[in-house]
């Protein structure tokens, strides 16, 4: 076994991701496997694989278990300095870079390049006074919620806190308090950063602040190793949130009351509108077992009293089957969209709507919601309120165009065999094409994966903003070896 190294510096993305599926005969420098492995071996603490190791499979492996990749070789640092060494490292190889910590959101698969696993960073540091909290680039958002809630305090974290820091925040991050107080990514204060050619930065708004707006929301992967961020954290502790479960057959209506409801409502509320097929699996709770619904979802983040008068109208409007909204503490968010946890292979992909006319309610209800009999290709259709804070700060971010929308939908299928994968992928292909005449065309980043996320992803900047996200990107990586993220062409 040899490690493959490019000949020639891509120009295109494309190009230097096809470059991956060469033989190992094609590399210029044929060295053994065993002295490139062990030379990276020497230059850091953490551990290092190759094909065929014990540990290689797993340290390839993330969340989404559809996203197969096989990496030349894998390097699992414990700290910034092992990252500098593998950058280097891979720069004097002519090895391209790709970079894993939990393994959301996939993008291209990493064969034949040196992967970076940053899951053993973990590192979390909560400072009360500043309000602020400190996260290795392998940190989940739960060990964050969980000790800035110590101290009545909350982060700007997504659907589950089983999603790692870095990855969704670069990525822009809208979550449960999006509406009031923005994405993820602008709550950041710094990151350290280890560029292409192995030098670490500490990068904000006073240094290096042409990078540090390109990695507020530019998405990860294309211009180096983020290797910790410094997070805002906000006076959040009890919350009005939770989920009301309605007949899958009051889709319509409903569907057409938030798409005029939601937009009239406080920043204080973030919502969503959700079609839901829950699987018929030991792990649903069984009064939800193999059943659909239609969920009003969210979380109000003001007055409780106000918050409940607001849900309160959807109760009076028509009762839920089960009404399971309350307030709760913002430690136990998770509760809200009961995402699972355990790495499972899925599809998802996701559109920026301004209106709901009938035409898309049509059509969403048509292709999510399974016919009698039939198992259901997608699992849920969620659209989620956005404007507010989210929408205040497109001006300033480089994903301009995708979070200014009013309505974000993500569609989102568990895939059980390869043949009902061929199934869900058309389900979710041909659903989007007939959107086409009324969606934005923008794509919100962190729901597009794989070759979705390399053929969509630009669309999320705006023509300057990804001319100056592409100068960027050439300056630091001029050989374009970090190919495997955000896609600018």
């Amino acid at each position: 076994m040899t490690i493959q190294s490019d000949t020639t510096v891509q120009s295109e993305t494309t190009s230097a991701i096809d470059s991956a599926t060469r033989s190992d005969a094609d590399a210029i420098a044929v060295r053994p496997r065993t002295s490139v492995l062990s030379a990276l071996a020497a230059r850091i603490t953490g551990e290092v694989h190759g094909p065929g190791d014990p540990g290689y499979d797993e340290a390839r492996s993330g969340f989404n278990l559809l996203a197969e990749q096989r990496p030349a070789v894998i390097a699992v640092p414990v700290n910034r300095f092992d990252v500098v060494e593998a950058v280097r490292f891979a720069a004097d190889e002519g090895l391209r870079v790709a970079i894993q910590a939990t393994g959301h959101g996939p993008g291209a698969a990493a064969d034949g390049a040196l992967l970076i696993n940053t899951s053993a960073m973990t590192d979390v540091t909560v400072d009360p006074i500043a309000r602020t909290a400190t996260v290795g680039a392998g940190a989940k958002w739960g060990p964050v919620l969980a000790q800035a809630s110590a101290h009545g305090l909350a982060p700007l974290l997504g659907s589950t806190t089983d999603v790692g820091v870095v990855g969704y925040t670069l990525g822009g991050g809208f979550g449960w308090l999006g509406r009031k107080h923005g994405l993820s990514s602008d709550a950041v204060r710094s990151f350290d950063l280890v560029t292409p050619d192995g030098n670490p930065l500490r990068v904000s708004a006073t240094s290096h602040p042409d990078i540090f707006w390109a990695l507020r929301g530019g998405g990860a992967g294309s211009i180096g190793v983020v290797t910790g961020v410094v997070i805002d954290l906000y006076p959040v502790s009890t919350v009005y949130a939770g989920n009301l479960f309605y007949p899958a057959d009051d889709a319509t209506e409903i569907l057409r009351r938030f798409g005029e409801w939601a937009p009239q409502q406080s920043e204080d509320l973030t919502s969503s509108v959700c079609l839901m097929n829950f699987p018929p699996l030991d792990a649903v709770p069984e009064p939800l077992r193999g059943r659909s619904f239609t969920l009003i979802r969210g979380c109000w983040a003001g007055d409780l009293d106000e918050g409940r008068a607001t849900i309160d109208q959807w109760r009076e409007w028509k009762a839920p089957e089960i009404d399971m909204w309350s307030e709760m503490p913002f430690a136990a968010a998770d509760a809200i969209s009961m995402d699972p946890t355990d790495p499972m292979p899925a599809m998802v992909t996701t559109e920026w709507l301004d209106t709901l006319p009938d035409e898309v309610i049509d059509i969403l209800t048509t292709r999510v919601q399974p016919k009698p009999g039939s198992m259901p290709l997608v699992l849920f259709a969620e659209l989620r309120h956005g404007g507010g804070a989210v929408a205040h700060g497109a001006a300033d971010s480089p994903n301009d165009l995708g979070r200014n929308g009013t309505f974000l939908l993500e569609m989102a299928s568990v895939v059980p065999d390869p043949h009902v994968g061929l199934a869900i992928e058309s389900a979710l292909r041909l659903t989007r094409e007939a959107l086409a005449p009324y969606v934005t065309g923008a794509a919100y980043l962190n729901f597009v994966e794989g070759e979705d996320k390399t053929a969509r992803s630009a669309s999320s900047f705006s023509d300057g903003n990804r001319r100056r996200l592409a100068a960027i990107k050439a300056a630091l990586d001029p050989g374009n070896r970090f190919c495997h993220g955000i896609t600018l062409a």
